[in-house]
């Protein structure tokens, strides 16, 4: 039988989902506003006005949930002397070749990019949704400022989402990897294959 590390606790897979379900119902609630060709999705949460109301709330949830997940994480995501080499063989790697995987700790170079646009986008999100966020907000801003808050929210928005695919496909596509999301451990044949650097500090007890 396979030997396991762990690699999120119970308080970190929560907080992940979490900020998964509110990203779909955000996003959900977001695309019916966006379009009047999606204006249907606006029935899964009681019409066109209950949309309205409802998204700004579900968007601050989300990234108030995801600063939780930034809180435990930013620290893993700088850059690092290895990051060079996993950057530098990723087209062999997305070919298929594993034998060119450099070793790497908690996470690659690929996810660290995954997490930092997310931040970004999330932020950009917050910051324009607040100017444009009637009753309670709008009002303080001009006509012109909040036209170019809703390019740079509808902008951000499609990074979040391009964002969250390659993070989901990503996931999905390396296998073992979804099991740390759900049951929050990994096999340690895993851990020495997509992560050594990390796997080398867990077997020392770091």
């Amino acid at each position: 039988m396979a030997r396991m590390l762990s690699r999120y606790n119970a308080r970190e897979r929560l907080n992940h989902w979490v900020v998964a379900i509110l990203f779909v119902l955000a996003g959900l609630s977001g695309l019916a506003l966006f379009h009047p060709s999606l204006f249907f999705l606006t029935n899964l949460f009681g019409g066109g006005p209950w949309s309205r109301i409802l998204h700004p709330f579900l968007g601050l949830l989300m990234a108030l949930s995801f600063l939780g997940l930034f809180v435990r994480f930013w620290h893993h995501n700088l850059g690092a002397e290895s990051d060079k080499a996993w950057s530098d063989n990723i087209g062999k790697m997305l070919r298929g070749d594993k034998s060119v995987t450099p070793a790497v700790g908690r996470y690659n170079p690929g996810q660290k990019r995954v997490f930092w646009l997310m931040t970004m986008s999330l932020f950009v999100l917050v910051v324009t949704g607040f100017t444009f966020w009637r009753p309670w907000f709008a009002p303080y801003f001009s006509i012109d400022i909040m036209r170019i808050a809703v390019v740079l929210h509808a902008v951000a928005a499609v990074v979040l989402v391009i964002t969250t695919i390659v993070h989901i496909y990503a996931a999905i596509w390396v296998k073992g990897t979804m099991r740390a999301m759900t049951r929050g451990t990994v096999s340690e044949s895993w851990a020495r294959r997509n992560h050594a650097l990390w796997y080398k500090e867990m077997k020392q007890g770091k």
